[in-house]
């Protein structure tokens, strides 16, 4: 009787969540989500309650809220390396991991994350992904809008970015334009 509760209960908040975010009340959705994935983590279905949590982490950095987002990619990367059938997907949330660092817009955070990312995964610095990552902090800290806009190019034309990836790295992009013109101002 407890677990058919529990059942219903999963259920409905992920219906509710869906449902919140069809209606793009992200937020909203986030709470549900949340609610779900820690109904599924206490019975042990850990693949759904990744996948409720990968919906909280997208939402989160949609909503500028980098660090809850960085911190559920990374931990489901780091769950993913410690699985034989999921390894290969974590190279996915390091990627997403790190351009919500550099949505925050500390070069020094994100040197530092890729180092991290590198000890939590040695194989990752041979990845695209990391190549991209790499590149795109290189350009933030010499704030080179031609050199991100390039690397993202570049990465692209093998391996096209999705709709939310590419909403960040335009946020970065913008960034990096606004202070590029701040400079053009001063001089």
């Amino acid at each position: 009787m407890n677990n058919t509760r529990s059942s219903i209960k999963k259920g409905k908040f992920l219906d509710i969540g869906e449902l919140y975010e069809q209606q793009e009340n992200f937020d909203q959705a986030v709470v549900y989500f949340e609610r779900s994935a820690d109904l599924f983590q206490t019975e042990e279905v850990t693949t759904s309650a990744n996948q409720c949590r990968l919906k909280v982490a997208q939402f989160s950095a949609q909503s500028g809220k980098y660090p809850k987002a960085i911190e559920i990619y990374e931990e489901i990367a780091r769950h993913s390396l410690n699985n034989n059938l999921l390894k290969y997907g974590a190279r996915g949330h390091l990627l997403n991991a790190g351009i919500c660092q550099l949505c925050k817009g500390d070069v020094v955070a994100i040197t530092n994350a890729l180092e991290k990312y590198q000890d939590m995964d040695p194989t990752f610095s041979r990845t695209r992904e990391y190549k991209l990552l790499a590149d795109l902090a290189a350009a933030v800290d010499e704030e080179d809008v031609a050199k991100f806009t390039a690397a993202v190019k570049e990465f692209d034309s093998i391996s096209r970015l999705d709709a939310w990836r590419t909403t960040l790295l335009l946020r970065v992009k913008e960034t990096l334009k606004a202070k590029e013109l701040e400079e053009d101002d001063l001089t």
